[in-house]
Order: structure tokens, then C-alpha cells, then sequence
């Protein structure tokens, strides 16, 4: 398949099928912690990136087949709201195979466009990001293209909770010493007090981003950030480890890895090739093994390589 991938094991969602509808790395944000890279295309600009006929026969051989399935989640490796072309991918499903929950993972930039509430309105869980509200924290890490600013997507947050009547998850990923000050957090809770999300994810890394120096919140800063956000509904996503009770997490796919790691160290886009599998796909077990303490990260010229830790050279 071209652009589905997985099922993947998604703490979130459980066993999700992707949909991905933009190419690599297209984007209206450059985030510090992003997995999939650096964008390489900054742009609020919406249009058919992927041919959505293809997608759409994609999915109609694959869904044929009946899978079990917990969610069909557009997400991947830019934006999928960019795509003008996700509504009709949406209402395709629902048309077609209602059986399945349609999510789709946003940075949720673009909502004050009508044209894309519109396209979202058949989706059963939106999954928008709001990571600061203050314009410094805001701009270090979400890095927005420049016909973007924090009001303009508040207002889309806001006026997407008017009209959609599905569950609204809001992610905000903790990034130590920027949005985790009770300023920050505070200002935060104001807004999406307004946004009245059904659940507010708390998340912070899982593995290297696009700059290598940034490091996770330990457990302590993610329950005080919790605490300061009481009384809103506020979870702190599980570590990645937990994707490992998930049915549909391939041990097999966790060893090849791990061999290939043995012989060198390799960038997540040289293991997909290696491994033809999906870079969202692959990243779900890369956070595994970091988790795990298997393998470790490192900077060099050419990108972030993974390697094998000392510990588990045997």
C-alpha cells in the first residue's frame, strides 16, 4: 500500500489503520520535537498533494477484506488537513464502511478555515495539538508558517467546538523550561476552557525531534502540569512501553531493528527503506525501544542515527 500503513499499535487509539495524504514533509509547522523532520514545505496552502482516487481505491481494497480495526486515523508525515481532498476520503468511509471510527491527528492550525470544519464534520475524534499560547513559547516551538499566528488558531479551535459534534482530544506536548511554567500553563487553561475539549492528553517525548538537545518532561513536571489544569479533563498519556500490550504490536518487526541496529547504526528514514515500512509506523516501535532502553540516539552530520546501547549489544 502506498498510503496506508499499519495497523500500528496507537496508545491512543488502539489498533489503528494510517491514512496518510500528504508527502514527506509538507506542513504548516516546523515543531522543535516533530519525529517525522524538518518541513521541508511551510505552507498554510491547501490542495490535492495526494490523488485522492488512489487513496480511495487504497482503502476500498484493504477495508474489503474486513479488518479489525479500532480506528482509521488520518495522520502520516505533514499536515492532513492541508489535503482539500480529506472530506471526501472521510465521507467515502462513512459512506461505504460505517463499521469503522474515523480520527483524524491535527496540529490544528487551519480550523478558522470553514472549508476545513466542513471537511472534518463525518470524523468520529479530531486529535488537535495546542502546545503554548504566549507568542515566544508559540513560535519556539511550533516553528508556524508565517500567515499563521496563536489567535487566528484559537479562533478555529473554538469554532470547530461549535459545530462538531464528535470527541475533541486536545494534545499539548510538554517541552521542558518553554511551556511548562505556571504562566504557561495558566494561559493554557484559559483558552481551552473555551475550546471545552472532551479530554486534554498531556504528551512529551517520546524520541528525538527535529533539534536533539530538547529532553521529556520527567513524571513529576507532566502531574504538576496535570494538577494546574484541574479541573478540566486531563490525562497523562502512557509511556510508549504500553503500545506493548497492544495486540497489534509486531514483535517481529521490534527484532528486525534491533538486528539491523547490531550490524549499524542506521537514521529512521534508512530503516524504512530497509524495512518498507511507514515512518509513523516505524516511529511507534523506535519510542518503544527507546523507552526500553535498547537503543539510544545520536547527532551526527548527516541527521540523528539510532544505534544499539552498550547494554544490549549481546
Amino acid at each position: 500500500m502506498k498510503y496506508l500503513f499499519g495497523p500500528v499499535p496507537s496508545r491512543r487509539l488502539g489498533v489503528s489503520l494510517g491514512v496518510d495524504i500528504i508527502p514527506l514533509k509538507v506542513c504548516s509547522f516546523n515543531c522543535i520535537y516533530c519525529e517525522a523532520g524538518k518541513t521541508t514545505e511551510l505552507t498554510i496552502e491547501r490542495k490535492e498533494y495526494i490523488p485522492i482516487q488512489e487513496v480511495v481505491a487504497e482503502l476500498k481494497e484493504y477495508l474489503d477484506h474486513q479488518p479489525e480495526l479500532d480506528f482509521i486515523t488520518f495522520s502520516g508525515q505533514g499536515e492532513p488537513t492541508l489535503n482539500s481532498g480529506l472530506g471526501a476520503i472521510i465521507r467515502f468511509i462513512k459512506d461505504h464502511y460505517p463499521q469503522y471510527k474515523v480520527a483524524v491527528i491535527s496540529n490544528g492550525s487551519l480550523f478558522w478555515q470553514e472549508s476545513v470544519r466542513n471537511d472534518v464534520m463525518k470524523a468520529d475524534v479530531l486529535m488537535p495539538s495546542l502546545n503554548a499560547i504566549s507568542r515566544h513559547a508559540f513560535h519556539y516551538i511550533n516553528r508556524p508558517s508565517r500567515h499563521l499566528n496563536i489567535d487566528k488558531i484559537l479562533e478555529g479551535l473554538i469554532k470547530l467546538r461549535k459545530v462538531f459534534t464528535g470527541k475533541i482530544y486536545v494534545e499539548i506536548f510538554l517541552v521542558p523550561g518553554l511551556n511548562t511554567s505556571e504562566k504557561e500553563i495558566t494561559l493554557l487553561k484559559a483558552q481551552l476552557k473555551l475550546i471545552k475539549a472532551d479530554i486534554i492528553q498531556l504528551n512529551t517525548l517520546d524520541r528525538p525531534g527535529i533539534i536533539s538537545s530538547i529532553k521529556p518532561l520527567d513524571r513529576e513536571g507532566l502531574e504538576t502540569a496535570q494538577w494546574l489544569l484541574a479541573p478540566l479533563p486531563v490525562e497523562i498519556i502512557a509511556k510508549a512501553g504500553t503500545r506493548k500490550q497492544i495486540q497489534s504490536f509486531n514483535k517481529d518487526l521490534e527484532k528486525q531493528i534491533l538486528d539491523i541496529l547490531k550490524l549499524r547504526p542506521c537514521t529512521d528514514l534508512e530503516l524504512c527503506e530497509i524495512l518498507n515500512v511507514h515512518l509513523n509506523e516505524l516511529n511507534k516501535y523506535l519510542s518503544v525501544l527507546c523507552e526500553q532502553d535498547s537503543i539510544e540516539s545520536e547527532e551526527q552530520e548527516r541527521g540523528i542515527f539510532f544505534k544499539l546501547k552498550n547494554n544490549s549489544q549481546d
